[in-house]
């Protein structure tokens, strides 16, 4: 028998599983941005994304996790982006993510496909050369990605026989002035991150640096067995957007759902089938708690690219007709939470140290919630580095 649930118990279950019910303390930070990850794209959404979960986060608390205790850590993860994720959970967001084939990490690094056909090289082979470099290249430095692509490039080129190093050192399609050989090695350096070989240092001015990850935290990250990682990383997966599909679950790590297997085959036995507008799965351990949480109340600002937003099943967060309104191709907004319904959209504009956030909601909002809205437009001034915010009301 089938288990049949709804919409209110759905969302209900991936509030609580994100830490969107009630902030947690301090203290809990670390297993906050442990559940799944958190996305740090675009700059500074990771920090707004925290508070929205937990009690007096501030921009040098989260920095002091990174860059002195280093028990957070900051890497290119699930899709190609950058996330923060604990330290102690480096294996599961770099080796549980992954791809274990050569098509699979051709579909994570989408678009490097045409230029290594064109060089006739195989993405593996061509991260092995990339990666027997890169730590004479970093060793030492903080390089951002540019720079450390260009001092690449050079090195993969003597690698090469002729016919190859000019199409190499051409100018490629993915940028002006970039060579195909730069954007290649751009590509794999994401794949370089999953395999615990480099990560992100804090950004220096407008830069994202990367550093070679033994140097960082004084040690390689630990090895574990992949499929391991991999089923935990699933686990995580389930827990927070649950019940969920294979298809789903793999737009979300940033493959294909044909080559989903090598995660989904190893927890299948783990998972309970749930019927929600489709056959869905989730893990069996979670049933009871799906079926016994009510919707919680209060209001939060996620930014864009929170955790929470970003899952394919977009229908269960918000009515179709907004949804090219919350999830654009570029320059998502920020997400109003009210009493557990997306609510609306919301903006920031700064000039100087004063704070501007636009809040454009579905329907009206009754004034207590609005006022509830300010107080946390508020809390995220001095985040953005304001020391005053006015709030702007609007609807679609």
């Amino acid at each position: 028998m089938v288990l049949v649930v709804s919409r209110d118990d759905v969302i209900a279950f991936r509030l609580h599983a994100h830490h969107l019910t009630a902030r947690s303390d301090t203290q809990d930070l670390l297993e906050v941005a442990g559940r799944c990850g958190v996305q740090n794209s675009p700059p500074g959404s990771a920090l707004l994304a925290l508070h929205a979960r937990v009690q007096g986060i501030t921009g040098k608390r989260v920095d002091k996790l990174v860059a002195e205790d280093r028990s957070l850590l900051q890497s290119w993860c699930m899709r190609g982006a950058p996330f923060y994720f604990p330290t102690s959970d480096a294996a599961v967001f770099t080796s549980g993510v992954l791809p274990p084939t050569e098509q699979a990490m051709r579909q994570f690094v989408l678009g490097v496909g045409p230029a290594l056909d064109r060089l006739g090289l195989r993405l593996a082979e061509t991260v092995e050369w990339i990666g027997a470099e890169i730590g004479d290249v970093l060793s030492g430095r903080r390089l951002a990605i540019n720079e450390l692509g260009v001092e690449l490039t050079k090195r993969i080129t003597p690698k090469l026989v002729k016919k190859q190093r000019d199409i190499w050192n051409s100018e490629g399609p993915y940028a002006v002035g970039q060579s195909l050989g730069e954007a290649v090695v751009h590509f794999c350096v994401r794949i370089l991150t999953l395999r615990g070989i480099v990560c992100l240092a804090p950004r220096d001015t407008s830069r994202a640096p990367f550093v070679l990850v033994d140097e960082w935290l004084g040690e390689p990250i630990p090895s574990i067995d992949p499929k391991v990682a991999r089923a935990e990383l699933l686990r995580r997966y389930l827990r927070s957007y649950g019940p969920s599909t294979r298809a789903d679950f793999a737009v979300w790590v940033g493959v294909r759902a044909s080559d989903a297997d090598p995660w989904w085959s190893l927890v299948v036995d783990e998972m309970t089938p749930v019927e929600f507008n489709r056959r869905t799965w989730m893990l069996s351990d979670d049933v009871d708690t799906l079926q016994s949480l009510s919707r919680p109340t209060g209001v939060r600002l996620l930014p864009p690219r929170d955790p929470y937003t970003q899952l394919r099943d977009r229908e269960t967060l918000v009515d179709k007709r907004y949804h090219r309104d919350v999830w654009r191709p570029v320059g998502d907004p920020g997400t109003i939470l009210v009493d557990g319904q997306i609510a609306g959209t919301w903006r920031p504009r700064k000039s100087g140290r004063s704070l501007t956030i636009s809040i454009k909601t579905f329907d009206s909002l009754p004034a207590a919630k609005r006022k509830s809205l300010q107080g946390e437009a508020a809390q995220i001034a001095p985040l953005r580095g304001a020391s005053s915010v006015d709030v702007a009301f609007d609807t679609y």
